[in-house]
C-alpha cells in the first residue's frame, strides 16, 4: 500500500476530513514511521505552513488517535504514528522512547513496554514516559 493509501484509509477510519494540509502532515509521519518529529521538524518538512493549523492538526490527530506525544530529555514535545491498536478514546503509548543524544533523533522502541505503576489511594497517573538516552545505531556506526 503506498503512503497516500495509507493517509486516506487512516483519515477514513478516523472519520476526518481529508484535506490537503492534513494529508501533507498524516504523510511524513507514515514517511518516518517509527521516529518521533517535533513541530518545528515537521514544519522544515512542509512548504511554509500556517503554525496556527499545525497545532490544531496535530491535536486533532493525538485526539482521535492517529499519533502520540512523547517527549525527549530536553522536554521537547515530539509526535509519533499510533499503531493500530490506538483509538479516540484509549492511547496504547506504554512503551519507551529511545533519544539520541548525537543526531537527536527519537524513535519509538515498542519491546519495552511501560506498565502503569501502582500509586497511592485518589492519585492518578494522566501522562508517562520513559526516555532512553544515548546513541542511535546509525550514529554509532558512523
Amino acid at each position: 500500500m503506498s503512503a497516500n493509501e495509507i493517509v486516506d484509509k487512516k483519515l477514513r477510519e478516523s472519520k476526518l476530513r481529508k484535506t490537503t494540509f492534513r494529508k501533507l502532515v498524516l504523510q511524513n509521519f507514515v514517511k518516518n514511521e517509527g521516529k518521533a518529529l517535533s513541530s518545528k521538524d515537521i514544519e522544515g518538512l512542509l512548504h511554509d505552513p500556517d503554525r496556527v493549523t499545525l497545532y490544531r492538526t496535530l491535536k486533532t490527530f493525538e485526539e482521535v488517535g492517529l499519533i502520540h506525544q512523547t517527549v525527549d530529555t530536553s522536554g521537547n514535545s515530539k509526535f509519533a504514528l499510533c499503531g493500530s491498536h490506538c483509538t479516540e478514546h484509549k492511547h496504547h503509548d506504554h512503551h519507551a522512547h529511545f533519544h539520541c543524544t548525537n543526531c537527536d533523533k527519537t524513535l519509538c522502541i515498542e519491546e519495552i513496554n511501560t506498565s502503569r505503576p501502582v500509586l497511592p489511594e485518589g492519585f492518578e497517573v494522566h501522562q508517562m514516559h520513559l526516555i532512553l538516552e544515548g546513541t542511535c545505531s546509525d550514529c554509532r556506526t558512523k
